[in-house]
């Protein structure tokens, strides 16, 4: 997968992220996803059914989700890819930039920073909101930093380097296939009365396929710490401190990295519909809480989509030389 295909595959899906962002649309392939899972849990999800049923019923809809989108993804690309080269990097394009998310995590952030510079924190609670799963309404300026930073330093992970992580070893194929398995998360992986069981296997598929990308967004922040001139090495300490304390399995090691890289303590009480939930501390609070920990962990976005792109375009271009060889 690191051919001169894949290679403007890659490129010009990061161009159509950075100049168009996220698209809107009930036709983008994340919302179509979102409406074959919904539509597939109607149809084997049973009320009342005992709970190894409910687990079978959620790995069947997964399983069966998954393979479906790889498998025909896959033959429509090497299809294209055999006979039409050009249409296969621009379809493939398509397809893989809507795995990832840059500019639009980026613009979610900046629009925080920007209600915050300006004193207004009741449009700043809003605009959380919209990005984390906790409440939001009655949070002052450092609770909305820790909240948009916890955010991002999440999504850095899942949202960029775990998508481009497996189209690096699979190609738009595998990358899609990594998307379907957190969307499924995201859908069923609750642990209510009614989800429990039923999104039991897409909670713990998630937490496999973000294994090994966690780790390696992790690394890729200590040294964006470096070139940026943060704290890299309290980024290496605390992360190697503090990664096992998050109720994640993954999600401790680009939180603590990034606590280390800025200087700041994440993790404390969190409210979910007005029920606390004490979440581990992450991090030392060498400095404060406020909105210029959102310009930092800005930059953290694309210094780790830039190493990731240099990472990829250097083994190109080193498997190509060898080929030639």
């Amino acid at each position: 997968m690191f051919g001169i295909i894949a290679l403007a595959t890659l490129l010009l899906a990061v161009v159509l992220d950075l100049l168009v962002g996220d698209p809107q649309t009930p036709y983008h392939p994340v919302a179509l996803a979102g409406a074959l899972i919904a539509k597939g849990e109607g149809f084997v999800y049973r009320e009342g059914a005992p709970p190894w049923r409910k687990r079978l019923a959620g790995i069947i809809l997964v399983l069966f989700n998954v393979v479906l989108v790889y498998i025909l993804s896959y033959l429509l690309l090497a299809e294209l890819e055999k006979n039409l080269p050009l249409a296969a990097v621009i379809i493939g394009a398509i397809f893989l930039w809507c795995t990832f998310a840059v500019r639009s995590l980026d613009k979610a952030a900046l629009q925080i920073f920007n209600l915050l510079e300006k004193g207004d924190l009741v449009q700043a609670r809003k605009y959380a909101g919209m990005i984390v799963g906790r409440d939001t309404d009655n949070l002052d300026e450092a609770g909305i930093t820790r909240a948009v930073v916890e955010t991002v330093a999440e999504n850095i992970s899942d949202g960029i380097t775990a998508p481009l992580f497996y189209f690096a070893i699979g190609g738009v194929p595998l990358a899609l296939a990594y998307r379907m398995i957190n969307t499924h998360d995201s859908m069923l992986g609750y642990k209510d009365e009614r989800y429990c069981d039923f999104g039991w296997f897409a909670a713990r598929l998630d937490d496999v396929a973000n294994y090994l990308p966690a780790r390696l967004t992790a690394f890729l922040l200590v040294i964006c710490a470096w070139f940026l001139k943060l704290d890299w090495r309290a980024a290496i300490s605390i992360t190697r401190r503090d990664r096992r304390k998050h109720p994640s399995p993954n999600s401790g090691y680009p939180e603590a990295a990034a606590a280390g890289a800025l200087g700041i303590q994440l993790g404390g009480t969190n409210y979910y519909q007005g029920i606390p939930s004490e979440r581990p501390q992450l991090g030392d609070s060498v400095r404060p809480l406020e909105s210029s920990q959102i310009t930092a962990v800005r930059k953290l976005i694309y210094g780790t989509l830039f190493l990731l792109l240099v990472l990829y375009s250097g083994l190109v271009i080193v498997i190509r030389w060898g080929a030639l060889w």
